[in-house]
């Protein structure tokens, strides 16, 4: 049994915040009905997919939505509310991701779905929240990345923004909305009440920029990567190019690891640069483009393989699910159709865990 087992969540997401929130609690055995609109989630479309074998299904659907029930109906008609207003008549949790307003012109925001289950625990996940200027702006994660001002610092050396390789705001919303409706769940047991979570992308990001930020969270200046200690400005929070293209990063600035790297490379007069200011070494990082443009990639894994310093080989996705650690951590798992999915993250000592089936569209 997992620790959810016997919570019921209706969930009418798409996409991915409001999917990998609820993949997270069907893996812990809760009941996650789907309720997709007539066409399915988009994501059901989206290559690349699994083998006709396994059903055909989009590796991006079946690694969110593993494990869940799918129902089908509109919601516009009057069919589709009777069959939802019977859902949530056995809901625990009710999650959805339109846009502000959208669920009141349904009839089912969250004061007439309290008055269906008083007690309902009621997520609503948009990209600026249900009030303020932006509630209503269309975005999906790189504009609330641009509009938060992580975009700006999302850059190489040359400053300029590049298009972000992970989906952090998504991801960020999926996270803190598991933890809120966990926490309204924790309430609700001590006083038998209930809960609305306005969870906004942007407002859920936003705390991300603790500590790259600090001088702009004070009213001053912005942060420019350059001169950051964790975004270009250190020499050993870096990365640099081997000499057949490739690319290695040193991954930690502990004055330890710099002596403990300058030492095996024979310039130990290097380490006051180490101890400066971020925006303030270029000269050990000039040293380091050189030195690591003589090896190859590879060659310098395994020059450091026996050096106490944080560095690890850029890898593709697939170097780093072909690896020995996603191996040994049983990450990467063959399901029972032939196809491959993502281990989830959370996974309790003791506990079996097992691959939920992918939903087929269902019918309401």
């Amino acid at each position: 049994m997992g620790k959810l087992t016997g919570i019921t969540v209706v969930d009418l997401s798409v996409f991915l915040p409001g999917p990998m929130m609820t993949l997270m609690m069907a893996d812990q055995g809760a009941r996650v009905i789907k309720v997709e609109p007539p066409g399915g989630d988009p994501a059901r479309d989206q290559e690349p997919f699994e083998t006709a074998v396994n059903g055909g299904h989009s590796v991006w659907f079946a690694n969110l939505n593993r494990g869940k029930e799918s129902v089908t109906f509109d919601l516009k008609s009057d069919g589709g509310k009777a069959r939802l207003r019977d859902l949530i008549g056995a809901a625990d949790i009710f999650v959805e991701g339109f846009r502000p307003g959208a669920m009141q012109r349904l009839g089912f925001d969250y004061a007439a779905v309290r008055a269906i289950k008083p007690d309902i625990i009621y997520c609503s996940i948009s990209a600026f929240g249900q009030n303020g200027a932006l509630s209503g702006h269309p975005a999906h994660d790189m504009a609330v990345q641009a509009l938060a001002g992580f975009l700006s610092v999302n850059d190489g050396r040359d400053g300029v923004p590049v298009v972000p390789g992970a989906p952090s705001a998504d991801i960020a919303t999926g996270l803190t909305a598991l933890s809120a409706t966990m926490m309204a769940l924790v309430a609700r047991e001590r006083t038998g009440e209930g809960a609305y979570i306005d969870c906004a992308m942007f407002d859920s990001l936003l705390p991300w920029c603790a500590h790259t930020a600090g001088s702009a969270i004070m009213g001053d200046a912005p942060p420019h990567s350059c001169e950051q200690r964790s975004l270009g400005g250190a020499a050993f929070y870096q990365i640099y190019t081997t000499r057949d293209g490739k690319h290695i990063a040193l991954g930690g600035r502990e004055i330890k690891f710099a002596r403990n790297l300058l030492t095996a490379l024979g310039r130990e007069d290097l380490l006051p640069h180490a101890e400066r200011p971020a925006g303030q070494q270029d000269a050990l990082i000039a040293f380091l483009d050189d030195v690591f443009a003589r090896k190859s990639r590879d060659e310098w894994v395994r020059w450091f393989a026996d050096k106490d310093v944080a560095f690890a080989p850029v890898l593709d996705f697939r170097e780093a699910l072909d690896s020995d650690h996603v191996a040994q951590r049983g990450l990467l798992v063959e399901t029972p159709g032939g196809g491959k999915q993502i281990a989830p993250a959370i996974r309790f000592a003791g506990d079996e865990w097992t691959f939920g089936d992918v939903p087929k569209p269902g019918s309401g």
